[in-house]
């Protein structure tokens, strides 16, 4: 692999996981199944398409994308899952019509085309790196990556709120009992997780573009990386996205006809030996 293409993998793993980090507190701490999170990542694309086009700024087109997405989550948490909770089956039925809805109200806004979400003129054309020239934009995105990564980490060891999420997954009644409103706490979470999928879709827009199919190939690579890395490890979505997104692009590369196969096949073999994945800790 050259340093062009280990680089596209790279760009692409940080992709992976920004919206993988929403998906990894989603379903790897809260234990909620949602499988709308791909569909949140299109849908909030779209949206952040839209203010992009029509105001001309990216960073408002990703509030934008990012407030939608949250917003969604909290419609879905507190007006759906919540009767739900402690029944993954439903879970799995429940947010898998969820995504079926938003595919088709997408649909319908904004048809079948495929669109393609403007960048900043600061983020066009090439840089100079490692003796070569690379998109400013996929550097971004990797930047970005890092960035949500570091972010995410302070807020989960060293902060009182992380604190909290991880009191609460493992003895929540506990945490209740002592004054803490942890519904409140896992509700914060949610709608966190819920912004990095809208964040992801509007990056994800600009070099991959936004189509109706794309929901349904970024919910295969989360759950890929999520059981890879193991479920609710923060350091295994961030090394399962490297995984994927590598093995991805020298799938491509390498066997286009046998790209999925480049990733699902070590995952397959990895699980033989270790079922709870990479970092992954028995419930």
């Amino acid at each position: 692999m050259n340093t062009f293409q280990l680089l596209n993998g790279l760009t692409f793993a940080a992709l992976l996981f920004v919206v993988a980090s929403g998906f990894t507190l989603i379903f790897g701490l809260l234990r909620i199944v949602n499988l709308a999170h791909g569909a949140l990542y299109l849908f909030a694309g779209y949206i952040g398409f839209t203010v992009a086009v029509k105001t001309g700024y990216y960073a408002l087109a990703g509030i934008a994308a990012m407030g939608a997405a949250a917003m969604i989550g909290l419609a879905l948490d507190q007006g759906l899952l919540r009767f739900v909770r402690g029944f993954e089956l439903r879970q799995v039925l429940l947010t898998l019509g969820v995504a079926f809805v938003l595919n088709d109200l997408a649909l319908v806004i904004w048809g079948g085309d495929s669109f393609t979400v403007p960048i900043p003129q600061a983020l066009q054309g090439a840089m100079p790196i490692f003796g070569i020239f690379y998109p400013k934009y996929r550097l971004f995105v990797l930047l970005v990556g890092v960035t949500v990564f570091v972010a995410l980490w302070i807020l989960l060891n060293y902060t009182r709120l992380g604190a909290l999420i991880r009191a609460g997954v493992d003895d929540a009644e506990m945490v209740e009992a002592s004054g803490v409103n942890i519904r409140r706490v896992f509700l914060a979470t949610f709608l966190l997780g819920s912004a990095l999928a809208g964040l992801g879709g509007l990056m994800g827009g600009a070099f991959l573009a936004l189509y109706p199919s794309a929901d349904a190939e970024i919910l295969v690579f989360s759950l890929a990386i999520v059981i890879i890395g193991g479920r609710g490890s923060l350091v295994g979505a961030a090394v399962g996205a490297v995984f994927v997104g590598l093995f991805n692009t020298l799938g491509q590369v390498l066997f286009p006809e046998l790209a999925y196969f480049v990733i699902f096949g070590p995952m397959a073999l990895l699980l033989a030996f270790r079922p709870l994945g990479l970092f992954g800790r028995a419930a």
